[in-house]
């Protein structure tokens, strides 16, 4: 028997231990504490393991039948600090609005809520996501559209004249060079955005692999120590690849040399925090945009009228003969923006808010919500809300009109849909996804009729990655459109 099988053997003896005794002792009790809470009880060590394997899927599945049992506020007692989930939008607008002074904490130590978190954040909106910033990115959307639609009808003359293409990958591509120049600048070559994409995408993968160290992280670095080792390498080779960019240059990067923390001496941001900063700017513009897109697309595919509808907007404002649909255009595109939005609703690339941590006891109704509680809230649910929204399930942009469309996503008085995040932490980005998304939905169906490929269907199942995308990436027949 080698090392790794004696450790595993010893570790199922502890659990099994643990299991008889006792249950964990400091996971509040819901029968000496009525306020709590309600959720199914403790396993030590094993409910850890069951959790770490579980994927965004398989907990929303999860969630549904708890909330059946417990109601719209559940907590599951994972380790010394019980999980609360919640699934109601009212709950959720008084935990993340009312209440954003104690909930905007993160239980990972990188993104705690407070004079470094707020630093960087106003750099960001006041910098690169500033408004007159993002109008200023009107020529590099323009590039970014150019190498779409050149992959889409190369994919198209290919494919044995067919014209059917895979979408995601050119789309991804493209999304990815506009947030890289939005990052480093202009003169970054086709080899140099290959490599930066090529080692994010890598690590970006590799994250599902990592959850296990959330549980005994000192002995899973030892059982686990070549994928750490891994990891490791990971992040030198992001390094060795972002650092000659962020030394030579910029744009959001300037923002970043130039900033200091007086909270820490007025100290610079080193190196290694610059390139984390970089590859969470990348990711979070490239992925959630990315995914998005790909399943709106996949509706203007599947629902023919959609389309229709979309090219008659578009040319009824920039007519036949413009080269492109520009962002002063989009503004005069109510329809482009409700099939936006209502993929947004029904497609929202994350299922679940990122994790919330309490800094100090919270009540929420008659639930209390302990100090150190991780808080996970749920946003495909509530989009999909049937007290909400008529025939949920349904792609229907004209939800959004006449009226709809004063939704306010960002949670301003309620919470009907929250595909950004709402409250202190809601995505800086929102303005700029949404942008990228109307800009690029029109432009495509502007370029192209998109069809579905003759006795195939589109299949709306989803599969858990970074983000939650189609099981079957967007297969479609495009024809170029006479301009």
């Amino acid at each position: 028997m080698d090392w790794l099988s004696i450790t595993l053997s010893i570790s199922f003896f502890v659990t099994l231990i643990f299991l008889f005794s006792h249950f964990n002792p400091n996971i509040p009790n819901n029968k000496k504490n009525p306020k709590l809470p309600p959720g199914p009880p403790s396993f030590p060590i094993l409910s850890r393991l069951f959790w770490l394997r579980m994927s965004p899927l398989d907990t929303e599945k999860m969630l549904r039948r708890l909330r059946l049992k417990y109601g719209p506020i559940v907590a599951i007692p994972v380790d010394s600090r019980p999980f609360i989930f919640i699934t109601d939008r009212a709950l959720a607008y008084k935990f993340l609005v009312n209440h954003a002074s104690v909930s905007s904490d993160r239980p990972i130590s990188t993104a705690h809520y407070g004079p470094l978190w707020r630093l960087l954040r106003r750099n960001l909106t006041s910098e690169v996501l500033n408004p007159s910033r993002v109008r200023s990115y009107g020529g590099a959307r323009k590039w970014a559209l150019g190498i779409l639609v050149e992959d889409l009808k190369n994919q198209a003359a290919s494919s044995r004249g067919d014209g059917v293409c895979v979408a995601i990958d050119s789309i991804f591509y493209a999304m990815f060079c506009l947030l890289a120049l939005m990052c480093f600048g202009e003169g970054l070559g086709e080899a140099e955005i290959r490599e930066i994409e090529k080692v994010e995408r890598e690590l970006l993968l590799f994250t599902k692999k990592l959850r296990v160290f959330g549980f005994m992280p000192r002995l899973t670095k030892l059982i686990f120590n070549k994928r750490w080792e891994k990891l490791m390498e990971m992040r030198r080779r992001q390094e060795e690849v972002l650092l000659p960019l962020i030394r030579a240059r910029k744009t959001y990067v300037d923002s970043l040399l130039e900033l200091t923390m007086p909270e820490e001496g007025g100290r610079d941001l080193s190196e290694g925090e610059m390139v984390s900063l970089c590859m969470e700017f990348l990711n979070s513009g490239t992925e959630t945009t990315s995914t998005a897109l790909q399943w709106i697309m996949a509706n203007v595919v599947k629902y023919q009228h959609v389309q229709e509808k979309i090219l008659e907007e578009v040319r009824s404002v920039v007519g036949g003969e413009a080269e492109e649909v520009e962002e002063e255009d989009l503004q005069r595109m109510p329809y482009v923006k409700a099939v936006v939005l209502e993929g947004l609703r029904r497609h929202p690339p994350l299922h679940f808010l990122l994790p919330n941590a309490v800094s100090e006891e919270v009540c929420v109704d008659e639930y209390v919500i302990p100090k150190n509680a991780t808080v996970n809230v749920t946003v495909a649910e509530m989009g999909r809300d049937g007290k909400v929204w008529e025939e949920p399930m349904e792609f229907k942009p004209e939800r959004f009109l006449n009226g709809g469309d004063e939704v306010d996503i960002t949670g301003g008085g309620e919470i009907k849909m929250m595909p950004f995040g709402v409250g202190r932490r809601i995505c800086p980005g929102t303005g700029l996804a949404l942008l990228h998304l109307e800009y690029f939905v029109a432009n495509l169906v502007r370029e192209f009729e998109w069809k579905a490929v003759e006795g195939e269907e589109i299949d709306f199942s989803e599969k858990s990655e970074f983000t939650v995308i189609m099981k079957h990436p967007l297969k479609a027949k495009i024809v170029p459109r006479a301009q």
